[in-house]
């Protein structure tokens, strides 16, 4: 008797999901408790478990939708082990190359692609090693199949003389069938400058974000107040002791511990930016004060941006703080985020500087009312403090600061960005308190 896999709970808003994709194959024997699918929700991508040892039959596709509890295969638990503990390859039929000879046969069992992608593939003959996958983490889709082969049908791009630089089919196709649309894309008239348009799905994260986003623009008087400041001294420190702090702790020394160090300060100065406008029992509006300081820190992955909590950041060390980063940012892009990790946050950092950016205003991260954006370091002149008149290089930030205008006073919300800018150009201050 088979036992069936259903997709299980994956948190208390979360009603449906996207198949991912598959990690075994159809056929493949898998043991007990070993992840056989992805699960990709609007909060969070996990492994779904096969429930027994035995032959994984798949009856929904990578791709498709799915609701929690919905069975999605089965698993065969008569089936014996087979002996060299897994299902073997299966080899792909040979292709006809366009002179006539037999083309090698196509292994497409390695390749990360999609069961239907992987059919398409068999069918025609086209070794998927060399299409660009446009899925999650660059699996292989049953559109990006058919595209190559589309291409391939029309000669493949009119790469003559040379090898038409770049190609990414690998083999050709026997006999090519008439195209097939992709399933989400209408018709539509092919540009007069040549070249294709292609439609996917929007991932659940995807959409997610982009809900998310617009409610912050909807809901909040969002305003964002600039300013900047001289990291020489922060650079100075870290430089310093970088080796040491490292050699202790086992963690780097970064600029973002110096900067939820700061926000922690300002945040303790200026309480109402730490607090949030909730909706109350009656429907009216109140302010949710917080007493403590759960310091959100943005991280893009493949899939779209994540904000994982950094919790109780007032009484983290810089080592701490340093090691907490680390650690969610690398299973955030991993897909390894627990639901309850990236909920409850009274504050946002985002370091655009990561990625180049000089200046930006971030979007608030609701309920939310205020969000720091950090940005690239740039030599730039400036007087000199110490010596009034004189120009003098320094590595500069600029600093954003969006805040709900709701709640937040423009007076406020320009002290609170001082305040993060004085402890970042005096670190002195953040050890005293001040």
């Amino acid at each position: 008797m088979a036992v069936d896999i259903v997709i299980p709970a994956a948190g208390e808003s979360v009603t449906s999901g996207v198949v991912s994709r598959w990690l075994k194959n159809d056929g493949d024997y898998v043991r007990r408790d070993e992840d056989v699918l992805e699960l990709e929700t609007d909060k969070v991508t996990m492994g779904v478990p096969s429930p027994a040892a035995g032959v994984l039959k798949i009856a929904v596709g990578a791709g498709e939708t799915v609701s929690i509890g919905q069975k999605v295969g089965a698993i065969d638990d008569k089936a014996a082990a087979p002996a060299g503990g897994g299902a073997p390859a299966k080899a792909a039929p040979a292709a006809q190359s366009s002179n006539g000879k037999a083309a090698p046969a196509v292994a497409t069992e390695d390749v990360r692609a999609t069961p239907l992608a992987k059919k398409l593939a068999d069918e025609h003959g086209v070794n998927l090693s060399g299409v660009h996958g446009t899925g999650a983490g660059g699996r292989v889709r049953e559109q990006d199949a058919q595209t190559n082969i589309e291409g391939k049908g029309r000669g493949g791009g009119g790469g003559g003389g040379g090898g038409g630089g770049g190609a990414l089919v690998a083999a050709t196709v026997a006999a090519p069938s008439p195209a097939r649309p992709a399933p989400s894309a209408p018709p539509s008239a092919k540009p007069e400058g040549g070249g294709t348009s292609r439609r996917e799905r929007m991932s659940p994260l995807r959409q997610r974000i982009a809900a998310r986003l617009v409610e912050a623009q909807h809901t909040a008087a969002m305003l964002t107040t600039f300013n900047e400041c001289d990291m020489s001294a922060v650079m100075a420190l870290r430089s310093q002791y970088k080796e040491q702090f490292e050699k202790k702790h086992g963690v780097g020394l970064g600029f973002m511990s110096f900067f939820v160090k700061a926000v922690v300060g300002a945040l303790r100065a200026f309480p109402t930016v730490n607090a949030s406008i909730v909706t109350g029992d009656k429907g009216d509006l109140e302010i949710e004060h917080h007493d403590f300081y759960d310091v959100a820190v943005a991280v893009g992955t493949p899939k779209g941006l994540v904000v994982p909590v950094l919790r109780g950041c007032d009484r983290l060390s810089f080592n701490q703080i340093e090691a907490g980063i680390k650690d969610l940012g690398a299973r955030a892009r991993e897909g390894k985020l627990a639901l309850a990790e990236m909920q409850g946050g009274t504050f946002t950092i985002t370091n655009g500087g990561v990625y180049g950016s000089l200046m930006s205003t971030p979007i608030l991260n609701p309920p939310q009312s205020g969000i720091l954006g950090m940005h690239a370091i740039k030599s730039r002149p400036i007087e000199d403090a110490k010596s009034p008149g004189s120009i003098v290089l320094r590595p500069m930030m600029y600093l954003a600061l969006s805040y709900d205008h709701r709640l937040v006073d423009g007076a406020e919300a320009v002290q609170f960005l001082v305040a993060v800018k004085n402890a970042i150009e005096d670190p002195q201050r953040l050890l005293i308190g001040l």
